[in-house]
């Protein structure tokens, strides 16, 4: 059979990477194995443009207990014979196309990732962007999107806890949707993901295996598309009650001492499992189609190969103990199947019936070409980042009531309960601090221990400066768990970008991945696992870069946790940090004047040890609150403080310069706090030894929001347009 130009474009494969195909084989590569290419070759798979990026980011920490990208996740021990396992993935281009089912398989494919390595799955995050709210597209992907997050977690019984949301332009034809998942386990039973031991059996598990997710890996997460109704059937379509019943049965194998490995399927299903387990141990495989359930009549060994049906697991068994695995997946009404075998010699041979339809070295397929590409920052950018902002009118104090407002009411800093009160996040009576502070915090039964959780990333700022807002991104989550009292552990990423082929994309994608390692490297902080998510662009109109930082923290005596509201009247407020009036990338910015323009910046050394400085004080008890500072700049956090407390603030600000960077700038490295006043002086003390600034601006009571000279304004309407916000948006 001869491979056409529509073959090649089906795989993403560029007709160079073909010819260079048939000089490893050293012949024409059949149907199958050009399918098995380009699934392993692609961008999600192979990570051709990103892999030589992504080694620039630290990955070891003492506490690390796995090796990225050898496993499915990530994992930190976090004592008492305890694990972390992390992970973030992206599922951008199939909830643009169908939403609900888009989002609903984002979870499904996350949560596998974290109990094939015998976690339970304790927690669920997100980080979600759209296009404007006015929009009745946009409000559609979004209300979809958020349905199929609540209603595949929440039929999983595991507490969705934390996220983001943000609004933007940009989005509105490629929304973003980025699942994280946290499990807890006994260290001594990390299952691995790999396939070794000539002979032993491959077990494929669970759903049937249909015709849905076709190219899903190669055709829709590696390339830009044009027109959604050719991607409808990637589009694959979950099944919670089938997952929920897949999660019992392989926590209860990795009791067994019955398997040596365990894969989920997820992108380019069947193939990358198997081919990826077996490299993992330097073994090869044996499959045979035939003996694969299926679901729709006359699928070919391609088809068969690179579904993408959800809810299926590959087992790798070891020979003699098949029956007695069977077994336990009978007894959950789950179907399991001998597919195929282990082999020694390195090949990924696949079968139908007594033909071979593929016969490959898995060397070959697992090694990809990898591009390292000049990048060069775009033509327009030196202009923006240099915007003089003394052409825009400073505030006049009139009008700051009314700005602080309209900033409270935006959908970007509006709070998310109409989100996240959607989500089960008490299911599984752990959740301590839940959705809506600075992070969400957990109690790790069985210990004093909790741990918080945190999504982060802001795609203005990357824009602006790529390298400052890869940095910012991790500072920002790492400073999330601080203000919670946790001292951050470890980082798993997802980084959404355009199209990596084009220069300056691929140069926003280096530097703000060089950003982040900046970052990592500073506060001590390994990245353990991740996940690209590139081509995301419609029409050659290219998304902000956005790299999402998710990031576990370990507080070690969970009542030592801190939150974001004021918690008694007369408690002192103060501002840990530097002055912060740098409007560049501001929501301020955008939402006055339009303009997404200047030059974001952070001095890592600062944050460091501001970050100290917070977990020291929170350690020894003397922070009531403390709240990171960040979008809407001071007011927003000092507002959001008292929201949440339901404590009003009286307080005076210093201020010299521009009106607008000082009440709404987003300079960094910042936290807004409260003590009581018998700790005053030994705050100073600690904040002194840090080498952090530290400014008393004020007082939390009463049921106004006041300071002097700048702004009166009741309590009461600052809530309403905090918690109203996002609805009024929606509607």
């Amino acid at each position: 059979m001869s491979i056409t130009k529509q073959d090649l474009d089906d795989v993403a494969l560029s007709e160079e990477e073909y010819r260079l195909i048939v000089k490893q084989l050293g012949r024409e590569p059949t149907i199958v194995e050009l399918g098995l290419f380009g699934s392993l070759w692609s961008e999600h798979c192979g990570y051709k443009h990103s892999k030589p990026l992504l080694k620039l980011l630290p990955t070891r920490g003492e506490r690390v207990i796995t090796e990225i990208g050898q496993e499915n996740a990530g994992a930190v021990d976090i004592g008492d014979g305890l694990a972390i396992v992390m992970k973030i993935e992206s599922h951008n281009h199939p909830s643009a196309i169908e939403p609900y089912e888009g989002a609903a398989t984002g979870v499904g494919g996350i949560v596998r990732d974290i109990f094939t390595m015998g976690a339970r799955p304790i927690a669920l995050l997100n980080s979600l962007r759209f296009g404007p709210l006015s929009d009745s597209r946009n409000r559609y992907l979004f209300n979809g999107v958020v349905a199929g997050i609540a209603g595949y977690g929440n039929c999983l019984g595991i507490p969705d806890v934390g996220g983001e949301i943000y609004f933007c332009e940009t989005y509105s034809s490629n929304p973003l949707v980025n699942a994280m998942c946290v499990g807890l386990l006994e260290t001594s039973k990390l299952v691995k993901s790999e396939a070794g031991g000539a002979g032993n059996l491959l077990m494929l598990v669970g759903a049937d295996t249909g015709r849905d997710g076709l190219h899903g890996a190669s055709g829709l997460a590696s390339r830009t598309f044009e027109d959604e109704r050719e991607l409808r059937p990637t589009v694959q379509v979950g099944n919670p009650f089938l997952e929920k019943l897949l999660i019992e049965a392989c926590l209860d194998i990795k009791e067994t001492d019955w398997i040596v490995g365990m894969q989920d399927l997820g992108a380019a299903g069947l193939t990358s499992a198997a081919v990826e387990s077996a490299s993992r141990s330097g073994s090869g495989l044996e499959i045979d189609v035939l003996k694969v359930p299926r679901r729709a009549e006359g699928m070919t060994p391609y088809e068969v190969m690179l579904s993408e049906s959800q809810e299926r697991m590959l087992l790798i068994v070891k020979r003699g103990c098949e029956d007695r695995v069977r077994a336990i997946f009978d007894r959950y009404d789950l179907r399991c199947d001998i597919i195929g075998e282990v082999t020694d010699d390195g090949m990924a041979r696949i079968k139908e019936g007594s033909e071979i339809v593929a016969e490959v070295p898995i060397e070959f397929l697992t090694q990809p070409p990898l591009y390292r590409l000049d990048g060069a920052a775009p033509a327009w950018l030196a202009d923006i980042q240099d915007f003089d902002f003394s052409s825009i009118p400073d505030l006049r104090r009139e009008d700051i009531p009314s700005v602080l407002l309209k900033l409270l009411a935006s959908p970007n800093i509006a709070s998310k309960e109409p989100v996240y009160r959607q989500y089960d996040h008490h299911v599984q009576i752990n959740t301590v601090v839940p959705p809506g502070s600075d992070a969400a915090v957990l109690r790790i039964k069985g210990t004093g221990k909790g741990i918080a959780l945190t999504t982060d990333g802001n795609g203005r700022y990357c824009y602006l400066d790529p390298r400052a807002g890869g940095a910012i991104a991790v500072a920002e989550a790492a400073r999330n768990l601080a203000c919670s009292g946790a001292s951050p552990l470890a980082v798993t990423d997802c980084l959404n970008f355009g199209n990596p082929e084009k220069l300056e994309i691929y140069w926003q994608l280096e530097q703000c991945v060089r950003g982040m390692a900046d970052a990592c490297d500073v506060l001590s902080i390994p990245v353990i696992s991740g996940n690209v998510s590139l081509y995301n662009e419609t029409r050659d109109e290219a998304i902000y870069p956005t790299p999402v930082v998710g990031m576990v923290g370990l507080i070690e005596d969970i009542a030592k946790r801190c939150t974001m509201s004021f918690k008694s009247e007369g408690d002192l407020v103060l501002v840990l940090g530097e002055r912060g009036d740098n409007l560049a990338g501001s929501e301020y910015l955008e939402v006055l004047h339009g303009k997404v323009a200047g030059r974001p910046s952070i001095d890592l050394e600062l944050e460091k040890r501001l970050q100290e400085c917070l977990l020291a004080t929170i350690g020894e008890g003397i922070l009531k609150s403390a709240h990171d500072c960040s979008d809407g700049g001071l007011l927003v956090a000092i507002a959001e403080s008292c929201i949440v407390g339901g404590i009003g603030f009286e307080g005076e600000l210093e201020i010299a310069g521009r009106l607008d960077g000082a009440l709404f700038g987003e300079g960094q490295s910042r936290a807004v706090v409260s003590v009581e006043p018998v700790n005053l002086d030994r705050l100073r003390q600690i904040a002194t030894d840090h080498g952090v600034p530290l400014q008393q601006i004020g007082i939390a009571r009463g049921e106004r929001f006041v300071i002097k000279g700048i702004i009166e304004v009741p309590l009461e309407e600052l809530a309403d347009a905090w918690h109203h916000g996002l609805e009024r948006a929606m509607a």
